[in-house]
């Protein structure tokens, strides 16, 4: 198979109707964050006993077409001795990989963050891709204030993510490409949305510049929404709206899918927007799906806590809210299908 016919297939395979992505994909000082209000150690068993669980939930392949793993768990087995990518493809999920190795600040453009990681990138990913990851996930975030993101900021952020997904689809590994306008301050929705338009533009810019092909890759944005300390909510429609104003302006018809982070909303805040905007996008030339992690698994970590005895809690919570984001995809969820309490 060529390397364009192996982009196609992937690209195929996570692109379902009414199926999503899991994020699972936390570094371990962020696992250590999620574990510690449920009384968990971030020890390596308990990632993989924790990462076993998810990829092994009965029937999750139903929901999700797509998993972005750490590079930790590439390498880990599930209970029962499978390795746990080949444990995510026996249900029909894609295995992919974050590939990007964190934040540091942009020299020259106060407040603005830069991403690590090209260096050896090529290298790194022919070994991921023998162990059996088919895609793989970069992010660049942009802080939000009164001068920040800087054009500058701007401009070497999009210029990184064209070259991870340009050597992505170079070795035969799908790019999502991940630019996260970050929901911290008190920015209005309104702010949100200019800087969200300005972010998306520079990145396909820099994506057509060096030749990405966008059939063969995914966007993984924010939603335009407020930041979290903004006096001035917006509900579920004003989100849609303003969200996919954005995105007819900016992203080309080409990109086969858009699968939303959930970027600190809460899992029905999730749910409810994914679903709103799906409602109202019925002429859309791109997917609207999801690429969730804590929106995911944050019920997950509720129900299980470490214990052996609650897996099976966990995995019917995991299962349930990737039902109720796979009816979002369609625009048939409803408030009502959240459980009680």
């Amino acid at each position: 198979m060529s390397t364009d016919e192996e982009l196609k297939a992937t690209v195929r395979d996570l692109v379902q109707e009414g199926k999503g992505i899991l994020a699972a994909d936390e570094s371990q000082p962020t696992i250590a964050k999620r574990f510690q209000p449920v009384g968990i150690e971030s020890t390596e068993e308990n990632r993989r006993a924790y990462r076993s669980l998810l990829l092994t939930a009965p029937g999750l392949g139903q929901y999700l077409s797509g998993v972005i793993l750490f590079e930790e768990t590439l390498g880990q087995k599930a209970d029962d001795g499978t390795a746990l990518p080949l444990a995510a493809q026996r249900q029909g999920i894609v295995p992919g990989i974050k590939v990007d190795k964190g934040t540091t600040a942009l020299a020259n453009a106060p407040g603005d963050l830069v991403t690590q990681g090209l260096d050896g990138l090529a290298e790194r990913l022919r070994g991921y891709k023998a162990l059996g990851a088919r895609f793989a996930k970069w992010r660049e975030v942009y802080p939000v204030s009164a001068r920040n993101p800087t054009t500058l900021g701007m401009a070497v952020n999009a210029e990184v993510l064209a070259r991870y997904a340009a050597i992505c689809q170079e070795q035969g590994l799908v790019p999502i490409v991940e630019p996260e306008v970050l929901l911290d301050g008190d920015h209005s929705i309104e702010r949100c949305s200019e800087v969200t338009e300005a972010v998306l533009q520079a990145v396909f810019h820099a994506l057509q510049r060096h030749k990405v092909v966008l059939e063969s890759m995914l966007l993984k944005p924010s939603m335009v929404v407020p930041g979290k300390d903004c006096a001035r909510k917006a509900g579920p429609e004003e989100v849609a709206r303003e969200t996919l104003k954005v995105l007819r302006r900016s992203v080309p018809a080409a990109v086969p899918s858009i699968n939303f982070l959930s970027g600190g909303q809460t899992p029905a805040q999730a749910t409810a927007n994914l679903n709103a905007m799906n409602a109202a996008s019925m002429r859309a030339p791109w997917g609207l799906s999801f690429s969730y992690a804590r929106a995911l698994q944050q019920p997950v970590l509720d129900a299980w806590r470490g214990r052996p005895e609650n897996v099976k809690a966990a995995q019917e919570a995991l299962c349930l809210r990737a039902r109720l984001n796979a009816a979002a995809r369609k625009g048939q969820y409803r408030p009502e299908m959240e459980p009680a309490g």
